[in-house]
């Protein structure tokens, strides 16, 4: 996770075939510096970049979900190609479900404890200095005077003609922390999660397996329990959705070997 993508950056860099990245802004910004000021420099850019990803990379649950979506993407997007990052402000509806996705189930539950440095008083409650203090991500996101019918995944609840709503809370403003030990990941982590939903749902179609008697087995929504949160396995049958979307994942995998 630390040394192999590095150096494969370097590699690239080399060659003049490196795409932007945290690490080669970080070299580009040491050119001229020389010996050891150099090689420190190397070393921030490698471990910074892999702490970017460890903070982001288990962020990303993918919901199982195309409802509404339907074929915006196929009009955005059109068959010959997968999604980017560009295509985020037209196809505001995937990005209303990653938030929904994030709300609904908190990859990192428990949070993070933060140390009260001083002592303070919240609502009548005396917190002495050196207190663990944990926010409640549940009553957070499960308060039903921000989020109606909280259980319910339901993404349309971010969505007003056509747009995200800004008057609804961004789940984003919770669930990745606070203060100076928020995550150094998030913002990996929304644009992966992003990119995840957006080329699953162009692609493949994902329903309930069938069980004996040819019924959907639907799934129930369920999470492992820890530090970091992930659903629980469950049966589903998933398929391209065109001979071109099947060619778009292999092209896409083969990219990314």
């Amino acid at each position: 996770m630390r040394d192999a993508p590095f150096n494969k950056t370097l590699e690239a860099i080399k060659k003049g075939t490196a795409e932007p990245s945290i690490a080669m802004t970080i070299l580009e910004n040491a050119q001229g510096k020389e010996g050891a000021e150099y090689e420190e420099e190397k070393i921030i850019a490698r471990d910074v970049s892999a702490l970017a990803y460890a903070a982001g990379a288990d962020t990303p649950a993918i919901p199982r979900f195309r409802g509404k979506l339907g074929r915006s993407s196929d009009a955005v997007i059109g068959p010959n190609r997968l999604p980017t990052f560009e295509d985020r402000d037209s196809l505001p509806y995937i990005t209303a479900i990653a938030k929904e996705a994030m709300r609904w189930q908190s990859v990192v539950p428990l949070g993070i404890p933060h140390r009260s440095l001083a002592d303070d008083e919240y609502k009548g409650y005396f917190i002495p200095a050196g207190s663990a203090v944990i926010a409640n991500l549940w009553s957070l996101s499960r308060d039903p005077k921000v989020y109606p019918d909280p259980e319910t995944f339901n993404p349309d609840r971010f969505m007003k003609d056509g747009k995200i709503n800004p008057d609804v809370q961004d789940p984003n403003t919770f669930v990745f922390g606070y203060g100076r030990r928020i995550c150094p990941g998030r913002h990996f982590a929304e644009a992966s999660l992003f990119l995840m939903i957006a080329s699953i749902l162009h692609t493949v179609t994902i329903e309930p397996a069938l069980d004996e008697h040819g019924n959907p087995i639907q799934p129930e929504a369920k999470m492992t329990y820890g530090v970091i949160s992930y659903p629980v396995p469950f049966p589903c049958t998933i398929k391209p959705r065109s001979p071109t979307a099947a060619a778009l994942i292999a092209q896409g995998l083969k990219e990314s070997a």
